[in-house]
């Protein structure tokens, strides 16, 4: 690529990382004719990220699970998970910000810790591709472990398989139970009122 060629991109990212009413970060896909696209909400796996911004409030724009919906619809097949419970986890966990980071270190729109992803192959814990496909998949796993029990799967996802099993059953943590509530009521708010209508889901 000629320097002449490259004046536009630099100034398109420039353009994209300074914008301020929406802070994220900046994806780009080149297709099969050299054309660049960039966007903050990747829909495919052809994106790499360009840039990444600091974890912040959204100033304003609240993303919904359509944002990211054909991660969460083939995350939900690919690990028999209904795409339901895979919103309200990331409704509960992130309210959708991809860039989302706990004060104990968990990352992205599933909040995924680092060992977490450590065990589920996620590279970049800040990629909603990634991030999706390694939180459902310990989801698939916790719900395999207990046989399908969506609240005791839950209660594992927020405080660990061991402290489930330690209590044998929901910890007595007041964090926890009011998690496994608000992912339940997520949970129903969204298979009341389908995907549409996500907006009329109330915290």
């Amino acid at each position: 690529m000629t320097k002449k060629a490259l004046i536009p991109v630099f100034f398109v990212l420039y353009q994209l990382s300074t914008v301020a009413t929406a802070p994220a970060d900046v994806y780009v896909h080149k297709d099969k004719d050299g054309v660049l696209t960039f966007t903050n909400v990747p829909n495919h796996s052809g994106f790499r990220r360009v840039i990444r911004e600091p974890s912040s409030p959204l100033r304003g724009e609240t993303y919904t699970s359509k944002s990211f919906d054909d991660f969460i619809i083939s995350a939900s097949s690919r690990h028999s998970i209904d795409a339901d419970l895979i919103r309200a986890v990331i409704k509960t966990e992130s309210d959708f910000n991809s860039n989302a980071r706990s004060s104990k270190g968990a990352m992205g729109l599933m909040q995924l810790m680092p060992d977490t992803a450590r065990q589920h192959n996620v590279l970049d814990a800040y990629n909603p591709l990634e991030n999706i496909e390694g939180g459902a998949r310990h989801l698939r796993l916790l719900l395999s472990r207990y046989r399908g029990n969506v609240e005791l799967s839950l209660a594992a996802y927020n405080a660990g398989i061991n402290a489930v099993e330690r209590h044998g059953g929901i910890p007595p943590y007041a964090e926890t139970r009011q998690y496994v509530r608000r992912v339940l009521h997520f949970y129903d708010g969204y298979r009341a009122t389908g995907v549409q209508n996500i907006r009329q889901v109330q915290q």
